[in-house]
């Protein structure tokens, strides 16, 4: 199934079943590669429609503490980029539904190099790439020949973004639409339903792609009332801290660690389909 069919077929089947999607955001190699990689496997069986996978860096300056400290752990467990696209080739041994999206900085894919990143991403069986810190001004940099290999490229748009930027943003976005509900960093605050809802009207005039809706999601009551305007929630902090929380003094997990976070997935799901 091509990386196009995956997220398409996945908003469509969320329309026929009358509900939001949920996005879970986990690191690549937190809180090591192995427990990385069963998490990973078992997020769609909890509830997970998207997998949005972290690609581990060391300045993840848009990411609130909870995710910085999930990347330093990946790091010193020895994550890599080579290893975060390994980690979606084993995904897709056994599962060819679930869209996984890559999200990060451009710094990595840049040390790596751009052309092979992106050959080696389509290879791997990744379907997207959100990039923090690519505007649409460079898109010649990996947003373009992403797309022509048949990534799709998330966009993310801001309550700050104007109508006219809003049209920039938009121009070579594909898959869905990545609303950033609050300005700031992730898990620090939430935003009222009703002022997402007012928002993503301005942006559907632009648009007719799904839009997601990500930062200060905490809760199944906040990813259901996010649910009600939105085509996806996104969580992730709130995933994150319960790896930290699984943690033993060493920084090694519980042998806890994968029930607990999946039950939390469960739970958080259980908010869109109630």
């Amino acid at each position: 199934m091509s990386s196009g069919d995956r997220i398409a077929s996945t908003f469509e089947r969320l329309r026929k079943e009358g509900r939001a999607g949920l996005v879970t955001f986990v690191t690549a190699g937190d809180p090591d590669p192995g427990t990385s990689q069963q998490l990973m496997e078992r997020l769609p069986d909890a509830g997970a429609d998207i997998i949005e996978l972290g690609m581990p860096f060391s300045d993840p300056m848009a990411d609130g503490p909870a995710i910085q400290a999930a990347n330093l752990r990946a790091l010193a467990s020895g994550a890599s980029l080579i290893g975060t696209l390994d980690m979606v080739r084993r995904f897709r041994e056994n599962n060819s539904d679930t869209p996984v999206i890559l999200m990060g900085y451009f710094n990595p894919i840049y040390q790596y190099g751009p052309s092979r990143f992106v050959t080696d991403a389509v290879s791997a069986g990744v379907d997207g790439l959100i990039m923090v810190d690519l505007p649409p001004e460079e898109d010649e940099e990996l947003c373009d020949p992403a797309r022509t290999a048949g990534l799709h490229w998330v966009r993310l748009v801001t309550p700050t973004s104007n109508e006219g930027r809003l049209k920039q943003v938009l121009q070579n976005t594909s898959g869905f639409i990545y609303y950033v509900s609050i300005a700031g960093i992730t898990g620090t605050r939430s935003a009222a339903a009703s002022s997402i809802g007012e928002a993503l009207t301005t942006v559907r005039k632009h648009t007719q792609l799904p839009i997601a809706v990500g930062f200060g999601i905490n809760t199944a009551e906040q990813v259901r009332e996010t649910g009600e305007v939105a085509d996806g929630a996104v969580v992730g902090s709130a995933i994150i801290r319960e790896i930290e929380n699984n943690l033993d003094e060493s920084g090694r997990a519980k042998p806890e660690l994968l029930d607990r976070v999946t039950g939390l997935v469960s739970t958080l799901s259980g908010g869109l389909r109630s």
